[in-house]
């Protein structure tokens, strides 16, 4: 008799640490206001030029992805947004802004530190058919086989875009924070995946509605900020971003289990445009 016990498959190999996402890239939002309570007059041409290094002039410190917008209202002045894979490349725009000589006129407001992610609700190839024939289309029919093979071709190419996205060269942005709800009677978090998923579908159906008109990025905090996740909009113009926000609070997603965070809305601005806006050449 065999007293051997049975074989063990080998474990699947741990990757290396690393400080780089498997998948995704690092993201950060950084808001700051000017101290001009300290200041005798305009930023000295030294002060100019750490910041244009920091936003962008900089070859070396530069992330993938790197813009900067002045901001509307009197909390903030300005804001960077930064993705890349390095958080030390993210962070290394802000420590820039902070360092000595400029550092002494900025005062950071708030930030958001986040990753990039395909969202549980992006549906698979096989989900996106089954909508299909939830909806009455017939599982037999060249349509419903047309419309699973143009998603199968589109599907890379938006995923592509939530882990890596390109960032389009609009004026104006909106930046807000949120989190799901857990109160007693709407807590996302106890719901099945089955509701939450087609909550989400009903939410990005509104969206659709905004195609060319507002992109968005939706980065998870989980684990790294005090709030779950960080909503980026970009507008071809202000209006939209406005309308978009309202339409999709009446979705279920959001009327009934959405807790949001502060708002702010940018228009973009290189450094000399922003130090031009604040009065500050």
């Amino acid at each position: 008799m065999n007293s051997r016990p049975p074989a063990q498959r080998p474990s699947q190999p741990l990757p290396e640490p690393s400080t780089i996402p498997l998948n995704g890239w690092h993201c950060g939002h950084y808001f700051y206001r000017f101290r001009r309570e300290v200041m005798t007059g305009g930023l000295s041409s030294e002060c100019q030029k750490q910041l244009e290094d920091a936003l962008g002039a900089d070859a070396e410190l530069r992330n993938e992805r790197q813009v900067s917008y002045w901001v509307s209202g009197h909390a903030v002045d300005f804001c960077v947004m930064l993705m890349d894979p390095d958080p030390a490349r993210v962070d290394g725009v802000h420590q820039r802004i902070m360092a000595p000589g400029l550092g002494q006129f900025i005062e950071p407001v708030w930030s958001f530190v986040s990753m990039s992610e395909v969202s549980e609700y992006v549906p698979t190839i096989e989900r996106f058919r089954d909508r299909l024939i939830a909806g009455g289309a017939d599982p037999e029919s060249p349509e419903v086989a047309a419309k699973v093979a143009a998603y199968e071709r589109r599907l890379p190419m938006m995923n592509e875009q939530r882990l890596r996205p390109e960032i389009p060269d609009w004026p104006a942005a909106c930046f807000y924070p949120m989190n799901k709800s857990r109160v007693v009677g709407a807590n996302w978090f106890s719901e099945p995946f089955s509701a939450r998923n087609a909550m989400m579908a009903e939410h990005a159906q509104s969206g659709i509605a905004f195609a060319g008109k507002v992109s968005q990025l939706i980065s998870v905090g989980v684990g790294l900020d005090d709030w779950e996740w960080m909503v980026t909009l970009w507008g071809r113009n202000p209006e939209y971003l406005r309308e978009i926000v309202y339409k999709m609070r009446f979705d279920e997603a959001s009327a009934k289990y959405a807790e949001f965070g502060p708002f702010y809305v940018g228009y973009r601005a290189g450094a000399q445009e922003i130090l031009a806006h604040c009065q500050l050449l």
